[in-house]
């Protein structure tokens, strides 16, 4: 049975929520960082892109609502969104990814996952923690920062383990071709935008289904 599309002014009413929410968001991610000095052997501090992050999430909030017109399910997918948004904004700006982006939402996916008594993403969070983890453990939180192990770890607790591996390594790719062509292999890089962005497309446009 084909459920009817929502109509657009709807949608795009959604598509607004989920705009402001990552602008105010993002507003409390420039707090946050405004008195945060990058680590020296971190990633450059840089100029994040809010007009494109806000229309990102634009156009992410209507594809959501044309997935489900569940309020709940839409008010955790809008906390999921503007947290990854802010997360990538972070990341540029400072060179860290606060807790407020990665474990305040993670903790709303897995408490609801256990009330629910749905166990996967539990189990998929542990799964990615164990080779992000370790990269983070053994580069010392220079080469992969803790923060991106927790948005890894969301991540996977969002997606099905099969799109959020899918996404991570479409992630680690883009990073090395932006890397390469920018001319910066031999420099760290914030590796959160890229996890962001994989993400939200994987919320968005799933693969598996």
């Amino acid at each position: 049975m084909n459920v009817p599309a929502p109509p657009w002014w709807l949608l795009a009413v959604i598509g607004m929520v989920f705009a402001c929410g990552t602008y105010l968001t993002i507003q409390f991610a420039a707090f946050l960082c405004k008195d945060i000095v990058p680590f020296e052997d971190g990633p450059r501090a840089g100029k994040p892109p809010v007009l494109a992050l806000v229309a990102g999430s634009f156009a992410v909030g209507m594809l959501l609502g044309m997935r489900t017109s569940n309020i709940p399910l839409l008010a955790i997918e809008l906390v999921l969104v503007v947290s990854l948004a802010a997360a990538w904004y972070s990341d540029v700006r400072c060179g860290i990814v606060p807790d407020y982006f990665t474990l305040i939402p993670l903790g709303i996916v897995l408490g609801v996952a256990v009330l629910t008594h749905q166990y996967g993403p539990l189990v998929s969070a542990a799964v990615v923690f164990l080779p992000f983890g370790a990269a983070a453990f053994l580069s010392k939180g220079r080469g992969m920062g803790w923060g991106d192990v927790k948005l890894a770890m969301l991540g996977a607790a969002v997606l099905p383990l099969e799109a959020a591996i899918l996404a991570f390594a479409a992630a680690c790719f883009v990073a090395v071709v932006v890397a390469v062509v920018r001319n910066r292999r031999s420099e760290p890089i914030a590796f959160a935008p890229y996890l962001a962005c994989a993400i939200a497309l994987g919320m968005a446009v799933p693969v598996f289904t």
